[in-house]
């Protein structure tokens, strides 16, 4: 037991280790090569998390549901819902808080019904997130077809939360015309750094984060040790969606609108975060500071393009794409090590 116990923790270590030290390089190796271009500034990776707050979020929310061997391919979708609900809900003239909040119910009823098929009715957890991906889809553009801008006439706390700067006290640094620049977050960067200690807590002391693990490493042991399996898989797709509505909050206060065809694709950077900071695809191994650095690795790539101005646009999914099927690789090369080691 002590044996399969440390293969799994040494497996999950050396994946979150490799996933750190491509950061380091990659964000090393930008830091040398444009570092004239402003990209060494740390205004720079404080820009990073900005723009990928509400993907933080939404990946520690896969990797909860990952865990447990599952998929959750719905995120995406439900991010554009929440976003068109919150700027068509103000535009109408509701509150802020009330909007916010009446998100958050949509995303615990969602992933209710859906942890209820996958969990209860045992149906396959891809074919259920896709329906939730084109239901929710289409109830985006059921709310309304066009894109609605969020403007601070409309609803002026949600725009004052939206420019709100958490002014760091160290990394500043002095322009052209020696006005002293101090780096900043926003405030949906401290509501997802907030979500990942806790859901990192939960994980790691809860009942329920040991359990996700358990049925990840096998659904057939967890039952047998007296777990709910079915309930436990409800419970995990429920927290998958309140934290992507989460991040669809986020992700609103950073773009100030609601669209259509927003946040498409966001569900495979989510999965892609989870796989490259170390979760198996196979479940019971993983954890949300792995996905972390996974985020922030997609972020970076992103910002390099950016920063270079002569690369194509594609480059960003070309080099996930890399980094991704790299990274399934050498999870297989772990899976083969543990099942040989049970043999």
């Amino acid at each position: 037991m002590n044996q399969k116990k440390a293969v799994r923790m040494n497996s999950n270590t050396i994946l979150l280790l490799i996933t750190i030290g491509l950061f380091i390089v990659m964000y090393a190796a930008g830091c040398i090569v444009y570092g004239s271009k402003g990209f060494s500034n740390t205004q720079t990776f404080m820009n990073i998390l900005i723009n990928n707050a509400g993907l933080i979020c939404i990946s520690c929310g896969m990797t909860c549901v990952m865990l447990t061997a599952g998929i959750d391919i719905s995120v995406g979708s439900l991010v554009a819902l929440d976003c068109m609900v919150l700027a068509t809900g103000m535009q109408k003239g509701h509150g802020a808080i009330a909007m916010m909040l009446f998100v958050l119910v949509i995303g615990l009823l969602i992933g209710a019904f859906q942890g209820y098929c996958i969990g209860y009715l045992e149906i396959q957890p891809f074919i259920v997130t896709m329906a939730g991906m084109f239901f929710c889809r289409g109830m985006t553009a059921v709310v309304c077809r066009e894109q609605v801008s969020i403007t601070e006439d409309m609803n002026k706390l949600f725009y004052q939360m939206a420019n709100l700067k958490f002014k760091l006290p160290f990394g500043g640094y002095y322009n052209k015309k020696g006005v002293y620049m101090a780096p900043y977050v926003r405030l949906g960067v401290i509501i997802a750094l907030i979500v990942l200690v806790l859901v990192f807590l939960m994980l790691r002391y809860t009942r329920f984060g040991r359990s996700l693990y358990a049925i990840g490493g096998s659904e057939q042991s967890a039952a047998m040790m007296g777990l709910n399996v079915k309930k436990v898989k409800m419970q995990a797709y429920m927290l998958s969606s309140f934290l992507c509505s989460i991040g669809g909050i986020c992700y609103c206060l950073n773009t100030m609108s609601g669209s259509v065809q927003q946040a498409q694709g966001l569900e495979m950077d989510a999965i892609s975060s989870a796989v490259i900071g170390g979760t198996l695809l196979t479940g019971g191994v993983g954890n949300v500071i792995g996905t972390l650095f996974g985020v922030l690795i997609n972020g970076t790539i992103s910002s390099i393009v950016k920063t270079n101005g002569k690369l194509a646009s594609s480059w960003p999914n070309i080099l996930t794409a890399i980094l991704l099927f790299l990274f399934i690789v050498i999870q297989s090369i772990f899976a083969i090590a543990r099942s040989r080691k049970k043999a």
